[in-house]
């Protein structure tokens, strides 16, 4: 069983990248969630992987951190979704999202990815209530809550700001990423490029 892979990124393509290891190369479906955090090609990248054997073809799936990996796992439990379509649900709902989709019982986001309707979508909500609150999320701030951020961090300029808006639109919270783009900054620099502060910030949130 492959669980992980650390390579060389060889190519980085709409539904996959090519990672070379050592001389040897594989082919990786990915989310857009994970695509967008890849480095730059020819550079190291690291997945985790899951590996799907069929009778006619054998696929591998990869993912920037455990809570996509393990959501990946938990979506094909159930009947009509396949590993394409577990993708492209965790491409149009990040982790925290997809609990709280499936939680609040929110039909419409699910059937947002490709290749879910809305019958498969209430299969979706109904069959994994359960797991979700399992799987566990971020707290959603309550209504009227306001979130301070430090200065240090509120003033995030370049680069940095950037790397902020990349992981918004990924589905983090932007207190989360402000607070995991400014610790990045710190440990890198600021010289940092904005690939290596979107992927320290992924770390940072991970971690």
């Amino acid at each position: 069983m492959i669980v992980r892979l650390t390579g060389l990124v060889d190519d980085v393509g709409l539904d996959g990248v090519l990672i070379d290891v050592q001389g040897v190369g594989y082919q990786v479906m990915v989310s857009t969630r994970t695509r967008a955090a890849l480095p730059a090609r020819g550079e190291t990248a690291s997945l985790l992987t899951e590996l799907q054997v069929r009778e006619d073809h054998w696929s591998l799936f990869g993912f920037i951190d455990r809570a996509e990996r393990d959501w990946f796992r938990t979506l094909t439990t159930v009947q009509g979704v396949g590993g394409k379509v577990a993708l492209a649900i965790l491409s149009v709902l990040a982790p925290d999202q997809l609990a709280r989709a499936i939680l609040a019982q929110d039909k419409a986001s699910l059937a947002r990815a490709d290749g879910v309707g809305p019958k498969l979508a209430a299969r979706l909500a109904t069959e994994l209530k359960d797991k979700a609150a399992a799987h566990g999320m971020a707290p959603a701030a309550p209504t009227g809550t306001v979130i301070s951020v430090p200065p240090a961090v509120a003033d995030l300029v370049g680069p940095a700001e950037d790397a902020v808006s990349a992981l918004v639109n990924l589905g983090y919270r932007r207190p989360e990423a402000l607070g995991a783009v400014a610790t990045a900054q710190r440990k890198l620099g600021d010289g940092a490029a904005l690939g290596e502060l979107i992927r320290a910030g992924l770390k940072e949130i991970a971690s």
